[in-house]
């Protein structure tokens, strides 16, 4: 820029650092959300609300936790797996192939995408809004696992769940990338027609630990 339109931009700024110089001083906003919702019951309606956006949801014990996602994955016919590489080793049922997300080895979009699913934990579920967070955690994992494979399983426990978003968000860091999921994959076109596992799994698994 020339020196005569710098100055002419100068010149424009302090006329309207001066118009404004008078004006009110703005009301402060207030920042004391409401982060409760008083739910009585926070695993029901976690429940309910997953269930809402046409996900399956399957109650468990932390003891019969691994015979329940044993019993998914054969349900589903499922024989190669993707996994975070941190994921608890009882969850990796036996008779199905594991292919494990290793940060210094991820794992390409060819062997995710020939998978037959995925299984992960999760950050956060908001159960207002039947929502589940993944947080690039050790148990959520990076996020093109739950992006690629046609199928996700994934395993809430009770301590996770919160009632609404304010309380989910106090409680997530910064310093991670954050997906939200509610229900599976879908979109509708013009005439609302719904398409099911157009940017992520076709099919959510959810069992919620208590």
């Amino acid at each position: 820029m020339t020196e005569s339109g710098t100055d002419a931009k100068s010149a424009i700024l302090d006329r309207i650092g001066t118009a404004l110089a008078d004006r009110p001083q703005a009301a402060p906003i207030p920042r004391d959300y409401d982060t409760t919702r008083n739910v009585a019951d926070v695993l029901a309606l976690a429940e309910e609300r997953i269930d809402d956006y046409k996900a399956t949801v399957h109650r468990s014990t932390p003891e019969k936790l691994p015979e329940l996602i044993a019993a998914r994955l054969a349900a589903r016919g499922a024989r190669t797996m993707v996994a975070p590489a941190e994921l608890p080793s009882e969850w990796l049922a036996d008779g199905v192939t594991w292919l494990l997300d290793e940060p210094e080895k991820p794992l390409s979009v060819a062997e995710l995408d020939g998978s037959d699913g995925v299984l992960t934990g999760c950050a956060l579920t908001i159960a207002e809004t039947g929502t589940i967070v993944l947080d690039a955690g050790p148990e959520s994992g990076r996020r093109m696992l739950t992006l690629v494979p046609d199928y996700h399983l994934c395993v809430i426990r009770a301590d996770q769940v919160v009632d609404a978003v304010p309380a989910a968000i106090a409680r997530l860091g910064a310093d991670r990338p954050v997906t939200f999921i509610s229900g599976p994959s879908a979109t509708s076109d013009i005439e609302f027609n719904r398409v099911e596992g157009v940017h992520g799994p076709r099919t959510l698994d959810v069992i919620l630990v208590a």
